[in-house]
């Protein structure tokens, strides 16, 4: 093959591939399956639309970022600063690590639950968490690494939960009506319901879509890939809307009018129906889902922090790998307090909520201000439809973060200065892990 002949060759389109499979699983986490869990033993299969809808916006702000890494040559937080100012930027940044850090005590629950069922062993999460502090500094290519490790587990997902969801035999026409707002028991006075404020903020990942731009230049994408990114993400929004879809379907099925506290009683709750097998099943597909998510989710917080910083946003960098290790010893450390304690860690779960309420909202902000911008994007800014939809999804954030400053987090603070605090589920994913794991 002469040298104009390799050059011409392209690879096969799932090996130009890859960033939405890591977004898809820091997506699909514990939380995100302890509340898909919970709305379909709770509402049966009528909320099936609001995955689609919120899966819908997750892919415009996915592709959002996909976009902003293919085009630009520079990282995503130096571009900001020089729009904004390097003040707002290391607001987002510190705002997307404390949400990270909030986030990992959860996975580090998750994969605790998955391993409880078969070991007595309670210091397995500091194995897993040193497992992944030697593939954050032990391997010089750590994208190419994680790419390839978040393919195996998207595999083990889909396989797992697709598996249960076949034995479980779910009604199709039940499902097919799901798709319909209003079509359920509830009708549309269940959009109140907290828990589906929840299935929201576990699919709508603002955090991750931001990242997505990090992933595209950790790719090696270009302009003239901008067709790669837009199948990418739309690959992993359907991934994303699979793996929900199936673990509520299978919730319907069999746990109609099941209470569910935490991941474990998912698991418990199939054991009669399903045998040894189907428990093995759905913990297999929840430690996929924490451990993957566990990795990712760190590597979000430290890298856009650093970014934000100035002290550089790439694998390369020292300060990026070294911000990724706190939040994964802050997530261990945070973990390992609530399963010897056994007690709910009230200051930290209300202290992530009111970083959310104003990082989520500032991300995708800058992620919709940078992508509209002629001066960074030139011909390929946003279009009219794409910011329409655009801005519905930052509307539906604002949305979102005024409940929980409104309902969650004031009322919290002044429980807390009362001397009565007691967090409730909150629409977070990896925090209703935790908000419930000793209820």
């Amino acid at each position: 093959m002469t040298e104009e002949q390799a050059i011409s060759v392209k690879p096969h389109w799932w090996q130009r591939i890859g960033p939405g499979l890591v977004t898809a699983c820091v997506v699909i986490g514990p939380g995100s399956i302890l509340t898909s869990s919970n709305l379909g033993a709770k509402e049966g299969y009528s909320m099936i639309w609001v995955v689609l809808v919120s899966v819908i916006f997750m892919l415009v702000y996915t592709s959002l970022g996909a976009k902003l890494g293919t085009v630009t040559d520079e990282s995503t937080c130096t571009l900001l600063a020089k729009t904004v100012g390097r003040p707002l930027t290391v607001l987002i940044g510190c705002g997307v690590f404390f949400i990270s850090a909030a986030y990992q005590f959860g996975n580090n629950l998750g994969v605790h639950s998955a391993l409880e069922n078969y070991t007595d062993f309670e210091y397995g999460i500091v194995i897993f968490n040193a497992i992944s502090l030697a593939f954050l500094f032990g391997f010089k290519n750590l994208y190419k690494l994680v790419e390839r490790l978040m393919s195996v587990f998207v595999a083990v997902m889909l396989l797992s939960f697709a598996i249960n969801l076949f034995f479980a035999k779910p009604d199709l026409a039940e499902m097919a009506q799901g798709v319909i707002p209003g079509s359920g028991k509830g009708g549309l006075e269940s959009i109140k319901d907290i828990s589906l404020l929840g299935l929201i903020g576990t699919t709508f990942v603002i955090t991750a879509a931001f990242y997505q731009s990090y992933l595209a230049r950790f790719k090696g994408w270009k302009v003239n890939d901008l067709k790669d990114g837009r199948i990418d993400a739309c690959i992993s929004a359907t991934i994303m809307a699979l793996i929900t879809i199936m673990i509520m379907s299978t919730a319907a099925a069999v746990l109609r009018g099941t209470t569910l506290s935490s991941v474990a009683d998912v698991g418990n709750a199939l054991q009669p129906l399903f045998g040894d097998k189907g428990q093995i099943l759905f913990c297999i597909g929840l430690f996929s889902a924490a451990y993957s998510s566990f990795i990712v989710n760190s590597m979000i917080g430290g890298f856009i922090l650093s970014d934000s910083l100035g002290l550089g946003g790439t694998p390369q960098d020292k300060a990026t790998r070294l911000l990724t290790a706190a939040v994964l010893l802050t997530g261990m450390f945070v973990a390992l307090y609530v399963i010897k304690s056994e007690t709910k860690p009230v200051l930290a779960i209300v202290a992530a909520q009111a970083v959310t309420v104003v990082a989520a909202p500032l991300a995708a902000g800058a992620l919709l201000l940078l992508t509209s911008s002629k001066k960074i994007m030139g011909e390929h800014r946003n279009g009219p439809v794409m910011n329409l939809f655009a801005g519905i999804g930052f509307v539906l954030l604002l949305g979102m973060a005024w409940y929980i400053a409104t309902q969650k987090v004031v009322p919290e603070i002044q429980k807390m200065r009362s001397g009565s605090a007691a967090v409730e589920l909150v629409p977070q994913p990896e925090m209703n892990l935790v908000s419930q794991k000793q209820s």
